[in-house]
């Protein structure tokens, strides 16, 4: 834990330095600026120096001198004082916005230019970035920056105008005054670091601890197939752990905050009482402490206590946001892969090539995928060769990596390392919707008719086409149900497995070279599942299916068994003799179990013969 902390520090002094370098020419520039928002702030000091020193002055050379006239002239001059502070505040505010709205037109071109050179040829998510750059993050960087010009301006005006004015009072006024202020000061100062990282620490254990939950909520069953609770009982203890101690230290350290403004904003009122007996005997006059009071606790107190919540909630967040902005942007996708080391993990044990018996439609080439540079790969070095004609069926336990090698396959992520090719060549973002289709679990329908929604990626199908596919996949009592292919369609009114039929036979009138079915007859009886496959099947492209049950691994020509960034591939015979994860997942499905529905759409897909409320089998 210490050193992941030894390794943050030199991350955020670095952030630091950036901001910090970047601020300093885009100050110089507009040195006029300030100078004019400065010279608008002078007129706040001589309200505050006025403030006191005319209260000190009524009481001693009016009231308590007996000249009750000369007393309310010097309260009217501090009362008027306050009347220019107020004009002077259009004045203060259009400087501000010569000095704000560069900031955010500055931090706006520098988003464009990074999404139009990431749209050229950077990876990532470059363009979605700035996107919230230029959308969201940009306003945040303009209301922090401006909340903090306008407190820090108040702040040192007042400031200096109070000191003044206990100077003219008593110099002695300063000997109690400022070491509590400079103390509290230096505390809070010294509670900003620490404050971040334990921010920091606490957000990330929660995101953690969130992820695992997550997993872990979707993968009971392979916890107890595999006979692994004691170890995700201590993971999860160990998360919960870390979540803990970084909101303690985050406790601890708002405590520490708490002291340091009491120390600042209680403490000077508190030593002026304590002390005004020494100080009327050295030459403070009655005047002069109740001003010195309305210095602290109507001018400094109240400064400080703003300065201090803007740099413990904006001044933070600014920083953070401003260094998404200076930070360098990503590398560029054809980089090529750096050269594995001796610290890189070793390649998988069993490569899932295959020796190429079809014409190959899809290419694997020695395929990494990682979540971010630090994490650890989903899949690597993963090699696989689908061909044409050929039906490849995905298994796995929850979390294991079908979804992102399905994603990988189909072009939707981009790998980190290695290549993917379709037909031979690289594959590209404007070759997709020639090459492949991909039916996630949620199937897309639309309001309109049934032809439409069929007809979809197939404008020029025919009706006698349709009526044949229809036939094929199972789509024909759902046909029958709404009486024609002009019926209208309702989204809410289908069952899941209705909407799932209507995605398939999308896909079967493209009949594309490629084609992954993820998870996309989850919702289907079994029987209906293999009417669909065996379909699919029939059609000369590549069939790839992420497994629901065990029949759809089973009717295919091969089956790739993923357990993390390890694979291993051949036929479900070969897998129940060398895969002892194949057997295992295997045993947790019942084949002849379909996956229900609960609720009206159970009850509506059980009428139109698309599922059978029965109870659903073990995921994988």
């Amino acid at each position: 834990m210490k050193r992941g902390h030894d390794r943050a520090r030199p991350a955020r002094d670095t952030a630091l330095r950036r901001v910090a370098r970047e601020a300093r020419p885009f100050l110089r520039a507009r040195t006029g600026t300030i100078l004019r928002l400065a010279g608008w702030s002078l007129l706040e000091f001589a309200q505050t120096f006025l403030g006191g020193y005319g209260v000190a002055r009524a009481l001693d050379d009016g009231f308590l001198a007996g000249r009750p006239a000369t007393g309310l002239l010097w309260l009217a001059a501090a009362a008027v004082a306050v009347l220019p502070s107020v004009l002077a505040a259009r004045g203060v505010f259009g400087r501000l916005a010569d000095l704000v709205e560069p900031l955010r037109d500055g931090l706006v071109r520098r988003a464009v230019a990074r999404a139009l050179s990431g749209a050229l040829g950077r990876s990532g998510d470059v363009s979605t970035r700035s996107l919230s750059q230029v959308t969201h993050q940009s306003e945040i960087a303009r209301d922090g920056w401006a909340g903090l010009v306008l407190t820090l301006r108040s702040f040192v005006f007042t400031a200096a105008g109070a000191v003044t004015g206990l100077l003219a009072l008593s110099p002695a006024l300063l000997l109690i005054v400022l070491p509590p202020l400079v103390l509290g000061a230096a505390l809070f100062l010294g509670t900003l670091p620490p404050m971040a990282a334990s921010q920091r620490a606490y957000l990330a254990a929660d995101e953690a601890y969130a992820a695992h939950a997550g997993e872990l909520a979707a993968s009971v069953r392979d916890i107890a197939a595999a006979g692994t609770a004691g170890r995700t009982v201590a993971e999860s203890r160990a998360l919960a752990g870390a979540q803990l101690a970084a909101s303690r230290s985050l406790a601890r350290w708002s405590a520490v905050r708490v002291v340091a403004l009491a120390v600042c904003g209680r403490f000077p009122p508190l030593l002026l009482l304590l002390g005004a007996p020494w100080l009327l005997r050295n030459g403070l006059t009655p005047g002069g402490l109740v001003g010195a009071l309305t210095y602290l606790t109507q001018a400094l107190a109240p400064a400080v206590q703003a300065l201090m919540t803007m740099l413990g909630t904006a001044g933070g967040r600014l920083v953070v946001v401003l260094d998404r902005f200076t930070d360098a942007p990503p590398p560029p996708a054809d980089d090529p892969a750096p050269a594995a080391s001796a610290d890189s993990p070793p390649p998988p044990r069993n490569p899932a090539r295959n020796p190429a018996r079809h014409t190959p439609v899809a290419e694997l080439d020695e395929v990494t995928f990682a979540y971010g540079p630090r994490a650890h790969p989903v899949l690597d070095r993963l090699s696989l060769t689908v061909g044409a004609g050929e039906h490849l069926a995905v298994v796995g336990p929850s979390g294991s990596g079908k979804s992102t090698l399905v994603a990988v396959l189909a072009g939707t992520e981009r790998p980190t390392g290695g290549a993917v090719r379709w037909r031979g060549r690289p594959a590209r973002p404007a070759d997709a919707t020639s090459v492949r289709v991909l039916l996630p679990q949620h199937a897309y329908v639309f309001t309109g008719t049934l032809r439409d929604n069929l007809r979809y990626l197939r404008p020029d199908a025919r009706d006698r086409e349709i009526a044949a596919m229809a036939d094929a996949v199972g789509l024909d009592t759902l046909l029958a149900r709404l009486g024609s292919l002009d019926a209208a369609v309702e989204p809410d009114r289908l069952s899941q497995g209705e909407r799932q039929l209507v995605a398939l036979g999308r896909a079967y009138l493209a009949a594309p070279p490629l084609l992954i079915l993820d998870e996309a007859t989850s919702r289907l009886d079994p029987a209906a599942e293999t009417r669909a496959e065996l379909a699919f099947a029939a059609l000369p492209g590549a069939l790839v299916v992420v497994a629901h049950r065990i029949g759809s691994a089973r009717r295919a020509d091969r089956t790739l068994v993923m357990d993390g960034p390890r694979t291993q591939c051949g036929t479900p015979g070969e897998l129940l003799r060398t895969s002892a994860l194949y057997r295992d997942l295997s045993g947790l499905w019942e084949p002849e179990e379909p996956a229900g529905l609960e609720g009206p759409e159970a009850r509506r897909g059980e009428e139109h013969g698309i599922i059978r409320s029965t109870p659903p089998p073990s995921p994988v």
